[in-house]
């Protein structure tokens, strides 16, 4: 039997994990039939895969309010059961639920709300825990302040219903994003394992064109989730409108399917920028100038211009972290959320051991970027920080293989 199995996705930065992992996966079982769930959002990282006939997509989708974020605010919360989250979930558990009858194996990625659905299925399942790890309350820069003084008693980010779960004997995997954290997880008997990073597969940069090499090279990250998106990316430009710097000034600002490139032009004509044209070399949808400052708009075009740049102005959660594994330092600015607000920034700044660098206000960021754009050594140091935190590339094959050996196969054979 070709086999199935079903996977459990609650965010963005999940399903491109997922994505990453799932691809591995396919390109050692190409007969193996993949359902996917994205549990928050309409799950658009997986759309090319699923034309490529790589998955399908299952299951009930709606985009939420608070972007999966309804446990940061209050508001965030009643917005999302306005929106009808409980009726969702419902039907999300009913689907694993008819799933798991069948005994077909179930992977999770994300944190708790994934892995108690796949629990709750009654089939062996696996489990990718992605977005905690024990580095934000066990090194600096910073304080935790109550968060740490918690997570270090229990001497884990995760927490001890998470670890029930984890350790129940139908969950055949449990894969942490460091060995920090399988660690952890290790001292309270879940045999965790931290195989890799799949985050830190497919970003291959490319050359920067010769014209563009005598230009100091920024990276914008605002996000994806809309309409904090678009909050995000003013604020980080109204704070780069503050630098002095004499030099032409590239800004390069990748983005997904939101904000999409007619959504730019309101935004940027307001903060005084005029339409140009791009550098065909750049493979840019459209360009802006203002002054010394060109910027770039590129959908999907992440993974050829991270490596380019020599800071990045982040206001993002995936993407800043691919952006500091690769060497690259960035300066945060956060805002009202719902998702990145200073508390998220903090913690990723911890997670990142400083490599990103939380400020508080537009003319802090401004001085820290002149400071940053003239000093190379300390770019160096923070970007070696960043690669160390993140690590090496190949995570996604490592996960694939731990996959059909310990989810897929002991499946196969409990069927025959």
């Amino acid at each position: 039997m070709p086999g199935r199995l079903l996977v459990l996705s609650n965010g963005h930065g999940e399903d491109l994990i997922a994505l990453r992992v799932l691809q591995a996966l396919h390109g050692r079982r190409p007969e193996l039939e993949i359902a996917v769930m994205p549990l928050v959002g309409e799950g658009g990282a997986f759309a090319a895969a699923e034309a490529a006939g790589v998955l399908r997509r299952v299951g009930p989708r709606r985009h939420l309010p608070s972007g999966g974020f309804s446990n940061q605010s209050l508001r965030g919360l009643l917005a999302d059961l306005w929106a009808g989250v409980l009726t969702l979930s419902w039907r999300q558990w009913r689907l694993v639920r008819r799933w798991g009858r069948r005994g077909d194996p179930v992977l999770a990625v994300g944190d708790l709300l994934p892995l108690l659905l796949a629990w709750g299925s009654g089939a062996p399942y696996g489990f990718i825990g992605t977005p905690k790890s024990d580095y934000t309350w066990a090194s600096g820069p910073g304080s935790a302040g109550l968060a740490a003084l918690y997570h270090r008693c229990k001497g884990s980010e995760w927490d001890p219903w998470e670890w029930a779960l984890m350790a129940v004997r139908r969950c055949r995997l449990v894969a942490m994003r460091d060995r920090l954290t399988a660690r952890g997880l290790r001292r309270h008997g879940v045999q965790a394992l931290a195989p890799g990073n799949p985050m830190m597969d497919g970003l291959r940069a490319e050359v920067l064109p010769e014209e563009l090499s005598s230009c100091r090279r920024l990276l914008l990250l605002g996000g994806s989730r809309m309409p904090e998106a678009l909050g995000n990316l003013r604020r980080l430009l109204e704070a780069l409108a503050l630098l002095q710097e004499q030099d032409p000034l590239l800004v390069l600002a990748p983005c997904g399917s939101r904000p999409a490139p007619e959504e730019w032009a309101p935004l940027l004509g307001g903060l005084g920028f005029e339409p140009a044209a791009a550098p065909p070399s750049l493979r840019a949808a459209a360009a802006w100038r203002r002054g010394p400052v060109l910027l770039a708009v590129g959908p999907g075009r992440f993974a050829a211009w991270a490596g380019c740049a020599e800071i990045g102005l982040a206001a993002a959660g995936t993407a800043t972290e691919q952006l500091v594994g690769l060497g690259v330092p960035a300066l945060s600015l956060p805002g009202p959320g719902p998702q990145f607000k200073l508390g998220f920034a903090q913690r990723q700044s911890r997670l990142l051991g400083g490599s990103v660098e939380v400020c508080r206000t537009a003319e802090a960021l401004a001085m820290r970027l002149a400071l940053l754009l003239h000093d190379p050594p300390q770019r160096d140091a923070l970007g070696r920080i960043g690669r160390r935190r993140m690590g090496a590339a190949g995570g996604s094959e490592a996960l694939a293989r731990l996959l059909e050996q310990r989810l897929l196969e002991p499946a196969a054979g409990q069927a025959g």
